[in-house]
């Protein structure tokens, strides 16, 4: 089946072809270095991606997980605490905070997909503390909303930024809409590294100087322990990919607009697109569109020679391991309808207009 794909839903070799060169020499200057782990060149590129980003701090640590539960943690979050979160995601995005101890309270997700203000509030209680919204798909949640709520009753934003890096919300970047932010470098997302990585962004002093410590093992320095800590560093090889890719990123968030416009404009008579608001621009880490016809459309296009997937077929709340929260089928009516209706198409910098143009006319060719 391999061979008939002509549009793959990801092909991260043809990234990394496109920038060869100098990932190979940052691979020798590394290695030549001596200095694997830490170092200056996680330095560097913790400056440009916080320059980037538009915050006073950028923490590299393992991977995007341990970017929201070392925030968690960092904010003495744990048992008795309750974190809320939209069902509608990654399950990494509820099991930060069940690893915590704390617990997590989920909530339905508007059309966009993402979480729903209302239910927001509607799911607070005196043991609540930290809100985490989800700028899935590569688009910012309503964080006008969120922080007012958050104002309101006390309580503390962490975004989930793993899939929207670069994205803008009222002219600011996702990572610095709320307290803190975690993000994925994972090789998958739009500013992934080739193994695993995360990134923590703050404006808190105080908090910064904390995450530096927790991220390995507590160490105020080499001999000496402050706290118990982890052990969740990005790794010096990781850090200067990153930084060679940083420099492209905004080009690469700009081509998956462009592919996500065609792709509106090309298939919106049939199925049911994304819209764009006038204040955010977001990055398309996955286009999603939605029909009642699903499973049919996603063989048909298959069957045309493109690849498609589902962000995500089971919500968080009907997962086997949160079963012991106490939700129920029907509990989030728009997490389940979406869960059943969506596909995602392939969108990446690296499609060509020609396999754009394919995967318009395998949809158009459904109905």
């Amino acid at each position: 089946m391999a061979d008939s794909i002509k549009v793959p839903f990801v092909d991260l070799a043809r990234q990394f072809r496109s920038i060869e060169s100098e990932l190979s020499q940052a691979f020798v200057d590394v290695g030549r270095s001596g200095s694997y782990i830490m170092g200056q060149r996680l330095e560097s590129f913790e400056r440009k991606v916080a320059a980037f980003l538009g915050v006073r701090h950028a923490i590299g640590v393992a991977d995007g997980s341990d970017a929201l539960f070392l925030v968690l943690k960092a904010w003495g979050i744990g048992p008795g605490d309750e974190v809320i979160t939209a069902t509608n995601s990654f399950i990494a995005s509820a099991w930060v905070i069940a690893a915590t101890g704390a617990t997590p309270v989920l909530v339905d997700v508007a059309d966009d997909f993402n979480i729903d203000p209302q239910g927001v509030e509607a799911a607070i209680t005196p043991r609540t503390k930290v809100i985490i919204p989800v700028h899935l798909t590569g688009r910012a949640a309503p964080m006008d909303e969120i922080n007012a709520i958050a104002q309101r009753h006390g309580l503390l934003v962490l975004e989930d930024a793993a899939q929207a890096i670069g994205a803008r919300y009222r002219g600011k970047r996702a990572g610095n809409l709320g307290n803190a932010a975690g993000f994925s470098l994972h090789p998958l997302k739009n500013l992934g590294v080739y193994g695993d990585g995360g990134l923590i962004t703050t404006n808190d002093d105080a908090l910064a100087a904390l995450l530096m410590k927790l991220r390995n093992h507590g160490l105020r320095n080499r001999d000496e322990c402050e706290l118990w800590g982890f052990n969740s560093r990005l790794d010096t090889l990781q850090a200067a990919f990153a930084e060679i890719k940083l420099a492209y990123l905004d080009g690469w968030n700009a081509r998956c607009r462009t592919i996500a416009a065609s792709y509106a404009e090309g298939v919106s008579h049939h199925v049911q697109v994304p819209v764009d608001q006038p204040w955010e621009e977001c990055v398309y880490h996955n286009f999603v569109i939605r029909t009642e016809r699903r499973d049919a459309l996603m063989a048909h296009l298959l069957s045309q020679g493109v690849d498609t997937r589902v962000h995500y077929p089971i919500p968080i709340h009907l997962q086997d391991a949160a079963r012991h929260l106490g939700y129920k089928r029907g509990d989030f009516p728009n997490a389940e309808r979406f869960a059943k209706t969506m596909i995602s198409l392939p969108i990446y910098p690296e499609l060509d207009d020609s396999q754009v143009k394919q995967v318009i006319d395998a949809v158009r060719s459904f109905f």
